[in-house]
């Protein structure tokens, strides 16, 4: 989104953001009229818990400070990113009473699935087709929680029944995974529209050779697959140390897992600016074992921009971006011995070819994901949105 704002900013057009409070919040504008931060990861039955739970499905507090943002900015046109679960769908409804014209960028699966990971106990789950949303009660498939996974079952079908997406004039998926999911759900397709994510290459590492270790980036989190990674790790022909980047509430199992193991992997934690940029320059490849329907993940194409070929996942987005062979190599979700071969096959080869998947990963972030078509892409929406008229 930042680099989103970034973008419209060099092409002259005013832009401002409008989120919820947050203590990690960038400096901005109308942050005084931003409603108060939430806490999502307790929802039970205590006056506390139901207060957040009304901000989750329908907030009132939002549509006043948002009323208040549009009266003093006069915005042509709205573009929403992860709206629900902070904001909610109040925002639309504020938006299309005053006549804003909105797009909405689809992050993840949240449009068909109250938890939009589709997992369920670690595997893919799509039991919610349909808009049955009570299996997400029944089987409790967000963080195992009946209460939890109510209020986002409740929220998915207050949504979905009274048409709150109904004034979005179009949809952005920035995968074709996506967009045809949606599809498959019953959305229309002349509603959605692919516009790839995009990288500058003027700040990612330029190529450097070589690499000692591979890396994976990313949330150390169940659906990441890092578990089955280090599972992985132990059926290597081809030993090499592992680095992995990032945080998330299977650090700590995972770090004592792999240690107990004597696999050769260090946990570098969260980094930013010149210390991910090492990391990532360092590398001699890079792991994606992604165990959910990844969208368009931004770490793959930073790997690619920065000439790192990928070892990951043939699932969601991934496999779109993946040529396997030419700039990395794809392997079944959740085996953990066809990531061994994959890992192992990668290893094996001379440096020459390496050398040119490196070139290959670079030249499809050049030819696709550049922010000169991304924002071409953008204008095209945007202007279909400006001509057609609200729902």
């Amino acid at each position: 989104m930042f680099e989103e704002m970034r973008l419209l900013r060099e092409a002259g057009h005013e832009v401002e953001v409008f989120s919820r409070a947050h203590e990690r919040n960038e400096p901005a504008e109308f942050q005084e009229f931003f409603p108060p931060a939430i806490d999502t990861e307790h929802l039970g039955l205590s006056l506390k818990a139901m207060g957040t739970v009304e901000q989750l499905i329908y907030s009132r507090c939002v549509r006043h400070g948002l009323r208040e943002v549009i009266r003093r900015f006069n915005p042509g046109l709205a573009h929403a990113h992860n709206i629900y679960g902070r904001l909610s769908l109040s925002a639309l409804d504020e938006l299309k009473a005053v006549g804003v014209p909105v797009v909405m960028t689809l992050h993840d699966l949240k449009l068909l699935c109250p938890s939009y990971l589709m997992l369920n106990g670690g595997a893919v789950c799509e039991r919610c087709k349909g808009n049955k949303f009570y299996h997400a009660v029944v089987t409790r498939c967000h963080k195992r929680s009946y209460p939890a996974s109510f209020v986002y079952a409740l929220e998915s079908w207050i949504n979905h029944s009274f048409g709150k997406y109904g004034s979005v004039r179009r949809f952005i998926t920035p995968s074709y995974f996506l967009q045809n999911k949606c599809v498959e759900y019953g959305w229309d397709r002349s509603r959605l529209s692919y516009i790839p994510n995009f990288i500058d290459l003027g700040l990612v590492p330029e190529y450097r050779a070589g690499g000692e270790y591979l890396l994976y980036m990313g949330r150390l989190s169940r659906e990441k697959g890092v578990g089955t990674l280090l599972q992985a790790y132990r059926r290597l022909k081809r030993p090499i140390p592992l680095m992995i980047v990032g945080d998330g509430p299977e650090r700590e199992a995972l770090e004592r897992g792999a240690h107990a193991a004597g696999i050769p992997v260090s946990f570098a934690g969260y980094l930013k600016g010149s210390a991910l940029t090492d990391a990532l320059s360092g590398a001699r490849g890079v792991v994606m074992p992604s165990e959910w329907y990844e969208n368009a993940p931004l770490t793959l194409l930073e790997s690619f921009a920065a000439g790192k070929p990928v070892i990951g996942s043939r699932i969601g987005g991934i496999s779109e971006m993946i040529e396997h062979g030419v700039n990395g190599f794809l392997f079944e979700p959740f085996n953990m011995g066809a990531l061994a071969e994959a890992i192992d096959r990668f290893l094996s080869l001379p440096e020459m070819e390496i050398a040119s998947m490196a070139q290959a990963a670079r030249a499809k972030v050049e030819q696709n994901f550049s922010p000169k078509r991304h924002y071409s892409d953008l204008m095209e929406v945007y202007s279909h949105a400006l001509d057609k008229p609200c729902a």
